[in-house]
């Protein structure tokens, strides 16, 4: 399926939806993106809902759920002709707006989630940040959190002089030089993952938590790395 035909299934899709489903929605739309589960290989994530404004108890909170066509592509393409683009897309389409009712009915998971963006703006921008923001954002799997398109994985440092980090990325593992100077906590922004996360993909090198934490300020050091590929 092409995709304007695509973004035409969604738009008619989306009629079907009973008005009390889509109140707060703002905009049902279709990006051409495909976005890879940070986790196992072969999977992509179809959809999202994304919250807007909100204020008071969260019953008046706005969202905006996004499908990405590039993803419902690429599992086209692995089913070689068995795909339902109906019926995944109509399935996705209703998981999103139940996740935007469930968004409306938990506050605090929306106070937590707004937080975690704001940080994330603050670390784009190469401003103070709190260093564990990431954890506030969605848990994509074991150590994995996923905040706006960014992607945020913990890891460790390797044993061994050398031997630097290893992260796994879409059921691959990868290797990330190491710097003789390096203190967490840390954020290396990475480059060469494959297939490539929709936004950043981030390894973070997290610190000990201490009870100091909660009176000094935390000095947080990032860069940039090129990953190489371990396996296949």
């Amino acid at each position: 399926m092409r995709f304007n035909d695509f973004r035409t299934l969604i738009a008619l899709l989306a009629r079907e939806v009973p008005e009390e489903f889509r109140a707060g929605v703002v905009a049902i739309e279709v990006s051409p993106k495909a976005v890879p589960d940070p986790v196992q290989r072969d999977v992509y994530t179809l959809g999202e809902c994304i919250p807007l404004e909100w204020s008071g108890d969260g019953a008046n909170l706005q969202s905006r759920v996004v499908l990405y066509y590039g993803s419902f592509a690429e599992l086209a393409h692995d089913a070689k002709g068995g795909f339902d683009w109906r019926r995944e897309a109509w399935e996705t389409l209703s998981h999103e707006l139940r996740h935007h009712l469930e968004w409306r009915a938990s506050v605090g998971a929306l106070e937590a989630y707004d937080w975690a963006a704001q940080q994330n703006f603050a670390r784009a921008a190469g401003e103070s940040f709190d260093p564990v923001f990431y954890r506030s954002g969605e848990k994509a799997g074991e150590g994995v959190y996923k905040v706006d398109d960014d992607v945020f994985i913990e890891g460790d440092r390797g044993r061994g002089t050398g031997e630097g980090y290893t992260l796994a990325w879409h059921g691959r593992r990868y290797r990330v030089p190491a710097a003789p100077d390096d203190r967490p906590p840390l954020f290396i922004s990475l480059e060469g993952l494959m297939p490539a996360p929709a936004g950043e993909g981030v390894l973070v090198i997290p610190r000990k938590s201490s009870l100091l934490d909660l009176v000094r300020r935390r000095t947080v050091a990032q860069r940039t790395e090129q990953v190489e590929a371990i396996d296949g």
